[in-house]
């Protein structure tokens, strides 16, 4: 009628479409330490993908995702955030809110793509 009819166009799903994933795939490599001391309130996160530190920097404030299986058929899931890089080669510091046990080391972890600031 007005003219803007033409330029909308619908988005109809297709078939064979999947739903977007909105996490990256990433694995928990251990606990920030140094020679003699560990500390257990941070792990180290290498992100899939990420080679170096300005492609870490866009995952900062990142959430965090560790899944496991718990007795019966259920799923836990404790959530953390990515705070800074570690080193320049796309490995990235997180805390989670309880501190992660020494047998997730090697884990899968999911880091979400949200909080985002673009």
């Amino acid at each position: 009628t007005n003219g803007t009819d033409s330029k909308v166009s619908k988005m109809v799903p297709t078939s064979n479409s999947k739903p977007a994933r909105l996490y990256v795939k990433g694995t928990i490599l251990g606990y920030k330490r140094g020679r003699r001391n560990t500390y257990h309130n941070t792990n180290l996160i290498k992100i899939d993908g990420v080679e170096d530190k300005e492609g870490g920097n866009f995952y900062h404030g990142k959430k965090i995702a560790y899944i496991y299986k718990a007795q019966g058929n259920k799923f836990r899931v404790v959530w953390g955030k990515v705070t800074r890089n570690h080193g320049s080669n796309g490995v990235v510091r997180a805390k989670f809110s309880t501190n992660l046990s020494p047998t997730t080391m090697g884990s899968p972890v999911r880091i979400m793509l949200y909080p985002s600031a673009i």
